[in-house]
């Protein structure tokens, strides 16, 4: 009988291409998401097959799943600053009691749990670059804290439930990962700079653009979740891809994929924004023989032709207005 595994976040852009990828691998697939900020566009696909099914479910409020459950991938929570600045409660909530929904899930179901933590655990890092061992830079009363906190929890809360409860845990920190299903609204510079470029702007950049991220393409990080969900290994595992880059040479990068003309203009710094990003993989690479092969130049290829091939008005829409709620 083929393994079953519930999928919260599975609208989003990295919950939609896990809930693509288990198929394939045989699984049967309960996707879960509020759609707060994912899309069921993005899972559109997938309702046709016999091994997927959909709830519509907010994980911060209980989880009930009727039978047999293996695996449980906890991808529910907003990613984007753009996100998680105009709903702060939510993001909070779904980190800390959606977490424990799940864990409580997994205990009741004998089901090995993995939880996406985020390299924003270590905040504006003072080490370089941020391996597991580091404990992180975070201000947790700064615009960021309420997104860095909650997957901060996340993981202790993770711990507990593996050292307390003896569940079956996976930890992965993930970094700046693209690909399409993006959305070009989210705030994050990949598909800010994209979109931009689509609509005829200047592309903005934050600060002088020194500092630096490292971006994996979204095949690649499935592969790494993958591999760390059937691993043994149980502490956090960092996935993302060490080639490191400016935020100035990377929009140059986007003017020259897009063909555009666009002048690069220059806005303040964000509060609390990390200076640098860059993963030490070497334990993925050890207990996973897991590393990146995509390239940064192939992979933004493939997805500025996701996105223009949107339709138009994609290109215009404003983020979504989020509901001012508990």
């Amino acid at each position: 009988m083929s393994k079953r595994i519930l999928i919260t976040g599975a609208a989003g852009f990295l919950g939609s291409h896990l809930c693509d990828r288990f198929i394939k691998e045989g699984y049967r697939v309960i996707g879960m998401d509020n759609l707060i900020t994912g899309d069921l566009q993005n899972i559109q696909h997938l309702f046709k097959l016999k091994e997927f099914e959909f709830y519509h479910h907010d994980v911060s409020k209980f989880i009930h799943v009727p039978g047999q459950l293996d695996y449980i991938l906890h991808f529910a929570s907003p990613a984007s600053p753009i996100d998680y600045l105009k709903i702060p409660i939510q993001t909070l909530k779904v980190g800390s009691l959606g977490t424990h929904n799940c864990l409580g899930l997994a205990l009741a179901k004998n089901a090995r749990i993995l939880v996406a933590s985020t390299s924003e655990v270590y905040g504006d890092p003072l080490v370089h670059p941020q391996n597991e061992e580091y404990w992180g830079n975070v201000n947790p009363v700064g615009p960021r804290g309420v997104y860095d906190e909650a997957k901060r929890f996340q993981e202790a809360i993770t711990m507990a439930y593996h050292t307390f409860h003896k569940v079956e845990t996976r930890i992965v920190r993930i970094f700046n990962t693209y690909g399409p299903r993006m959305r070009l609204n989210d705030g994050r510079a990949l598909p800010a700079f994209i979109g931009q470029a689509l609509r005829g702007e200047d592309l903005t950049v934050f600060g002088d653009g020194s500092q630096t991220r490292s971006f994996c393409f979204v095949d690649d990080l499935v592969e790494g979740i993958y591999r760390l969900l059937l691993s043994n290994y149980v502490l956090p595992v960092n996935i993302g891809n060490p080639d490191e880059i400016s935020l100035l040479e990377f929009a140059k990068e986007i003017v020259q994929l897009t063909g555009t003309n666009q002048k690069i203009v220059f806005k303040p710094l964000p509060v609390d924004d990390p200076k640098q990003r860059r993963p030490d993989i070497t334990k993925a690479k050890t207990l996973l023989n897991w590393e990146p092969r995509i390239s940064r130049s192939d992979g933004l290829k493939m997805t500025y032709d996701y996105f223009k091939s949107l339709p138009s008005e994609e290109w215009y829409k404003l983020p979504k207005e989020f509901e001012r709620k508990n």
